[in-house]
């Protein structure tokens, strides 16, 4: 009896809590954490209209449930009743390209199989350059509780979580690197009598061998932080003929050293932002996204627009 009792008063205690003055406000938002503004939110024929933030306040009408509809979500009717006390409401996005080009979109969708599939590809296949690695991996970090939950190897402690995700992701990124590697074996000794052509030129061939003599393994650590310059570094380096042994030690620390840095930089530094400024990183991971490409690629772009450029007195021959 003093159970029932109990949990009647928890009830009646959430309940006056949501419509403390027969008002309720909560905040509504998509699943990546973007307020959605200009919803319209109907209860017994009277519509509201959510804010640039999108917070909405709605009068006690009696009913139990409302409908919410904005345009480009999913229409959806939510019970008073199913209100946390945190007033967060989570409406579904629809499905655009511009998703894409969202890291959180794969998190979400493709779980952690996704993810490894994903830096497997940048850096093992031609077609993955495309790929956000370095968001992806920073955004992991942040949603590392819930990656390994979704392989039920959620070890309690944030540190032992993030170095499962970080061996897995590690692992993946190593044999993309090699098969990149090995691609690049064994094609690259016809590419040496290739005639130039518009997006293949002899010399590019020469000074990669230049590079790569110049930088030895070094380049392929630091390549795995360049974007672009992470998918073909390995598959230049197997068509200049670089030590196979080389190529594999510096293959491992780079990438051990790549995924580790963007998971756990994102994980401490959201978790930092939250206690010292109440901010939330997965709000605002646009502004974080092109902050890493800008960071990344600017080493790309100096070199590329400022540096002098050398001319190749006589072709390398295999």
């Amino acid at each position: 009896m003093k159970q029932i009792l109990f949990f009647l008063f928890v009830f009646l205690l959430s309940t006056s809590d949501l419509f403390a003055g027969d008002s309720l406000t909560f905040n509504l938002t998509n699943q990546y954490k973007k307020p959605v503004k200009n919803a319209t939110v109907t209860i017994n024929n009277i519509d509201y209209t959510s804010d640039k933030e999108g917070n909405c306040t709605i009068s006690n009408t009696g009913e139990d449930s409302m409908n919410i509809i904005s345009k480009g979500y999913d229409m959806m009717t939510i019970a008073f009743k199913d209100i946390g006390l945190d007033k967060q409401v989570i409406i579904n996005k629809k499905f655009t390209w511009t998703d894409l080009l969202t890291p959180m979109f794969y998190i979400l969708y493709g779980g952690i199989w996704l993810l490894l599939l994903i830096i497997f590809a940048e850096t093992g296949l031609f077609v993955g350059f495309f790929f956000p690695g370095d968001s992806l991996l920073f955004v992991a970090g942040i949603l590392s509780t819930s990656l390994v939950d979704s392989i039920s190897l959620n070890t309690g402690n944030d540190f032992l979580n993030l170095m499962i995700i970080a061996g897995m992701c590690s692992v993946a990124g190593i044999l993309g690197n090699t098969v990149g590697y090995m691609t690049g074996s064994k094609v690259g000794p016809a590419m040496y009598n290739w005639k130039d052509r518009f997006l293949f030129k002899q010399k590019y061939l020469h000074q990669a061998k230049e590079f790569y003599d110049k930088h030895g393994g070094g380049a392929i650590v630091f390549a795995r932080f360049l974007p672009l310059v992470r998918t073909f570094a390995p598959i230049v380096a197997g068509i200049v003929g670089m030590d196979k042994k080389k190529f594999g030690f510096y293959n491992i620390v780079g990438c051990i050293a790549w995924v580790v840095s963007m998971l756990f930089i994102g994980h401490y530094l959201n978790a930092f932002t939250k206690q010292q400024f109440g901010l939330d990183l997965e709000a605002h991971l646009e502004i974080i996204v092109i902050a890493i490409v800008l960071v990344t690629t600017a080493p790309v772009l100096i070199k590329m627009f400022f540096g002098k450029k050398k001319k190749v007195d006589a072709p390398y021959t295999k």
